[in-house]
C-alpha cells in the first residue's frame, strides 16, 4: 500500500548529494529477484542500517524483475535500511495460485469481452488494446507494483535528490530500440548514449513503466506507453551498468542471477531424448536474460584496466587527448568504476528443480497444472534443473529459498561490505 512520505532524521535531504555516487543496479530474471532482495537484506544487516540516515545508494537501476525491486527501495531511499524488510515481506507472501493465473485468451489475442470469457473479464472492458499476447494474465503483478510501491513517496525523494536518479529500461518492439526510462533529480546530468539501439526518455517513473520493462516476451504481455508497445529490456540489456555510469555513479553493487560455475550436468552436450518446449523456453530465457551479464561485467573490468594502464603509460597532455576523443565517440570519457557484485552461491535452476520435487497444498488450479509442466521440463533425462521453473515460480517458499541464499551470500561478504561502502580513510565505517 502506498504510504506517506516521511523525512527521517539524518535523512539526504539535510546533507546534500555526495560527490562520490554509489549506484545499485539489479538485473532482470523472473521470481529469481528475490534473491536481489536476500542481497539486499544482507547488505543492510551488515552495516547496520536502520530507518534513519543516508541511503547507501544515489543512483538505482533494474531491468525486469530488477526493475520492480529497484524502484521500490528507491521509494524507500529516504530511509537508511531502503525499507528492505517490507520488499522481503512481499516476496514471502506470494502465492503460486494467486499470482500465476494462466490466460489462454490473451495468448490468442481474442477479444476479452467475448460473452463465453469471465465475467471478472467482461466487467474489466479488457479489450486487449492495452496489452500483446502472452500466456499469462498481468493482473497479479499489476497488483503488487501498483500497490506495493509508494509512488507518491518515490516522486518526492527524487524531487527533493534523496534519490539523484531511477532508471528502468524497456524493449521498444516495433523499434528493436533499448528506451531507458529515466527520473533524474534536479541537478543530475545524464550524458547520452551514442548508441543507436539506445534512446532515453526523462520524466517520472509509473506502474506502467516498471511493468513494461518486467513483460517477459510470451509469458507476460507487452505494455503500450503512449504510441508504442515495449516488453523486457532484459532481451537487449539485462544489467544496465552503463546508465549508472552516465549518470555519474562511480561506485556499483551489481546483483547477477546467474551462478558463476554450473554443474556438470549443465555442460552436457548430449540428450537422451529430444527436449519438450518447457526445457528449450527455459535455456531461451536463460541464453536472454542471464547470459549477457557476465559479459556486460567483462567488459567493465577490461575498461578498468584500460584506465588503469592508460594513466600508468601517458603522459597527463596525452591522457587528456585521448579521454578527449573518447568523449566525442561515445559522450562520456573513460573512468575507474569500482563494483562489488554479487553472483548466487548455488545455482538457482537446480534450486527450482528441488523445490517442484516437494509437494505444495496450497497450489490450485492452473497453479498445479503449471507445477506439473515445470516437473515435467525438469525430469528431461538426467536433468534435476529446471530453468523455466526459476522464472515462474512466483510462490512465497522458493522466494524464501532464493532470500536466505542472497543474505548468505552478503554475509560471507561482510569485510568486503563495509570495504566497500567505507569513506577513504576509515575502513569499516558506512559514510552518513
Amino acid at each position: 500500500m502506498s504510504e506517506p512520505v516521511s523525512t527521517p532524521r539524518g535523512s539526504r535531504r539535510s546533507l546534500g548529494p555526495r560527490p562520490d555516487k554509489a549506484a545499485l543496479v539489479l538485473s532482470g530474471g523472473g521470481a529469481r529477484g528475490a534473491y536481489e532482495v536476500g542481497v539486499m537484506t544482507g547488505i543492510v544487516e551488515v552495516l547496520g542500517l536502520g530507518a534513519e540516515g543516508a541511503s547507501p545508494f544515489d543512483v538505482f537501476t533494474g531491468t525486469s524483475v530488477g526493475a520492480i525491486n529497484a524502484t521500490y527501495l528507491a521509494a524507500h531511499a529516504d530511509r537508511a535500511d531502503l525499507g528492505v524488510a517490507g520488499l522481503a515481506n512481499t516476496w514471502e507472501s506470494l502465492e503460486l495460485s494467486r499470482d500465476l493465473r494462466l490466460d489462454p485468451a490473451g495468448l490468442l489475442g481474442w477479444p476479452r469481452n467475448l460473452p463465453f470469457l469471465s465475467r471478472t473479464r467482461r466487467a474489466r472492458g479488457d479489450s486487449g488494446e492495452h496489452y500483446g499476447r502472452a500466456v499469462l494474465d498481468p493482473r497479479p503483478l499489476e497488483h503488487i507494483v501498483e500497490k506495493t510501491v509508494p509512488w507518491q513517496r518515490l516522486d518526492a525523494n527524487v524531487r527533493e535528490g534523496v534519490v539523484r536518479a531511477l532508471m528502468v529500461s524497456a524493449l521498444d518492439v516495433a523499434g528493436g530500440r533499448t528506451t531507458l526510462f529515466s527520473h533524474l533529480a534536479e541537478g543530475t546530468h545524464m550524458a547520452p548514449s551514442r548508441d543507436k539501439r539506445r534512446v532515453q526518455r526523462e520524466g517520472p517513473i509509473t506502474a506502467e513503466h516498471v511493468l513494461a520493462s518486467a513483460a517477459i516476451p510470451m509469458l507476460y504481455p507487452a505494455r503500450r506507453i503512449g504510441d508504442a508497445y515495449y516488453c523486457d529490456g532484459g532481451l537487449r540489456f539485462n544489467t544496465p551498468i552503463s546508465p549508472a555510469i552516465r549518470a555519474g555513479a562511480t561506485r556499483l553493487v551489481v546483483v547477477s542471477l546467474l551462478h558463476p560455475n554450473p554443474p556438470a550436468s549443465r555442460l552436457r552436450t548430449a540428450l537422451p531424448q529430444y527436449p519438450n518446449p518447457m526445457f528449450l523456453l527455459g535455456k531461451v530465457l536463460n541464453a536472454l536474460l542471464l547470459d549477457p551479464v557476465d559479459y556486460d561485467l567483462q567488459v567493465l573490468a577490461r575498461l578498468n584496466r584500460l584506465i588503469e594502464v592508460l594513466e600508468e603509460t601517458l603522459p597527463p597532455a596525452e591522457l587528456a587527448e585521448v579521454m578527449r576523443v573518447i568523449t566525442e565517440e561515445r559522450g562520456l570519457h573513460y573512468r575507474h568504476v569500482r563494483t562489488l557484485v554479487f553472483r548466487p552461491s548455488e545455482d538457482i535452476g537446480v534450486l527450482a528443480g528441488e523445490y517442484l520435487r516437494e509437494e505444495h497444498p496450497r497450489w490450485r488450479g492452473a497453479a498445479k497444472l503449471v507445477g506439473a509442466a515445470l516437473r515435467r521440463a525438469r525430469d528431461l533425462g538426467q536433468s534435476v534443473e529446471t530453468d523455466l521453473g526459476s522464472f515462474l515460480l512466483f510462490d512465497g517458499g522458493f522466494a524464501k529459498t532464493l532470500m536466505d541464499l542472497g543474505h548468505r551470500d552478503a554475509k560471507r561478504r561482510a569485510d568486503e561490505v563495509r570495504a566497500f561502502f567505507a569513506p577513504p580513510g576509515k575502513p569499516g565505517t558506512l559514510p552518513r
